[in-house]
This record gives C-alpha cells, sequence and structure tokens, in this order.
C-alpha cells in the first residue's frame, strides 16, 4: 500500500530502518514504534518507496 502523506512515507522510512537493524528500536517515535511492530519488511520497504511528489505533509482521518 503506498504512503497517503509524507509524514506516513517517512515513518515507514524510519520502521523499516530499525526493522533492518540500521537503526535502534529506541529511537523510534509515535507511528513509525507502531509501524516497526506490526508491518513486515516488505509492507514497510512498499510504503517508504513511494514517491513524495505531490503527497501532502499530513493528511486527516477524516
Amino acid at each position: 500500500m503506498p504512503a497517503k502523506s509524507k509524514a506516513q512515507q517517512k515513518a515507514a522510512g524510519a520502521a523499516l530502518a530499525a526493522k533492518r537493524g540500521e537503526k535502534k528500536k529506541s529511537e523510534l517515535k509515535g507511528a513509525s514504534n507502531g509501524m516497526e511492530e506490526s508491518m513486515t519488511e516488505k509492507e514497510l520497504e512498499e510504503m517508504a518507496s513511494t514517491k513524495r511528489k505531490g503527497k501532502k505533509e499530513h493528511v486527516s482521518d477524516k
């Protein structure tokens, strides 16, 4: 699933780095912490590789 916003794409990238051992899990904050625990490496990779062009910084839940 592609990221819906730049913030979501960035969080997925941070979670992916932690899952691969490139970053400490204790350094994760907010959504990236939950993503690291609940998503597979393949799902995170797909979300993190989403193009940022044309994406909003944040998208509301509504």
